[in-house]
């Protein structure tokens, strides 16, 4: 039996150079690589994240991949590098030189991995150019976006042609937390990424569903992290609140429950109990395996994890295992 990850993340060796040769262009966006000894350490502001090798070794990957049980991936560059801060040009610089670098990963392991883009949101137009150019050199089947870009919603109609693009091209959107929820309250406990990043998926979900934008891109497959956020707990209140509010029904006539159907979710919600909720609410068929690989805040033993679900029937393991990220992706992995 198979296993496929769709939520593991890369910052390919291209990028990692490209921070070294021209340290002035990307700390515009708050980024910079620090050496010590043989470890690479990615800062971002104020922090810094050690780089483990599978973030950039296509082998080191592999041989993780071994130790959880994962057959394929399709790796994401971290939201680390998505680059947002740049200007137009830099921006899609920037994403140019990433994705090579994931498409170079691919192809030193081609029987283990598959590859996903980021885009420079910032410019819709040369999101589109560089999602035609992934599409068409690469293969790619897939583009990982932040939930939102900057102070622009994802919902947003400035970003809708991007959308529409990718929805004609058949190409799997992965929506992933960037924002790391609002400063103040939340800068303690690490509490930007325990709340933030599911909080960050809720309001990118919300204002998609509200906003009527998912009535108008009635065929554009999204893929939510961390489990959806805190969608499938709450959707009981989007639908209370569509039913009796005025504002929150009147760019869209059709129920948040309907709209919940629209989604894919990774099954990482970090307890069996919360992934036995999920696969109630949105069905097995929706619901894929994502380990966050390799941050602290992903999954060691996601096999042993969905296997500890009270009541998974071999049906739903399998789903999860492996049928519903082929669903996903028309059986084209």
């Amino acid at each position: 039996m198979k296993a496929i990850d769709l939520h593991n993340h890369v910052i390919p060796r291209t990028i990692i150079n490209a921070v070294r040769e021209q340290p002035e262009l990307y700390r515009k966006d708050k980024v910079a690589i620090e050496q010590h000894g043989d470890d690479i350490i990615l800062v971002l502001g104020s922090k810094k994240f050690p780089m483990e090798r599978e973030l950039y070794d296509p082998d080191a990957k592999v041989e993780v991949m071994a130790r959880k049980g994962i057959h394929l991936s399709v790796i994401s560059p971290a939201p680390l590098v998505f680059f947002y801060g740049l200007d137009a040009n830099d921006g899609l610089k920037a994403a140019r030189i990433v994705n090579d670098g994931v498409a170079q990963m691919v192809a030193a392991r081609p029987d283990r991995l598959r590859g996903m883009a980021t885009l420079p949101m910032q410019n819709p137009d040369a999101a589109i150019t560089e999602l035609e150019r992934v599409v068409k050199e690469y293969g790619f089947k897939a583009v990982e976006l932040g939930t939102a870009i900057g102070d622009v919603e994802l919902s947003d109609a400035k970003l809708r042609p991007v959308l529409r693009r990718i929805e004609e091209l058949k190409v799997v959107l992965f929506a992933h937390s960037n924002v790391m929820g609002s400063s103040g309250r939340l800068d303690c406990h690490y509490l930007t990424n325990l709340i933030g990043n599911p909080l960050d998926t809720t309001i990118m979900v919300g204002k998609l569903m509200f906003s009527g934008a998912l009535d108008e891109l009635k065929s554009l497959r999204i893929l939510l992290a961390h489990g959806g956020g805190f969608i499938p707990y709450q959707i009981g209140r989007f639908e209370h609140g569509h039913t009796v509010r005025a504002d929150t029904a009147g760019d869209t006539k059709t129920k948040p429950l309907e709209m919940l159907k629209r989604f894919w979710f990774d099954a990482l919600t970090h307890h069996p109990q919360a992934t036995r909720h999920l696969l109630n609410m949105v069905g097995s068929e929706r619901v894929v395996i994502g380990t966050d690989s390799p941050y602290d805040m992903g999954e060691e033993r996601p096999i042993e994890m969905l296997d500890a679900v009270p009541g998974l029937t071999q049906a739903e393991r399998d789903d999860v295992c492996y049928r519903s990220a082929m669903g996903l992706f028309d059986g084209a992995l």
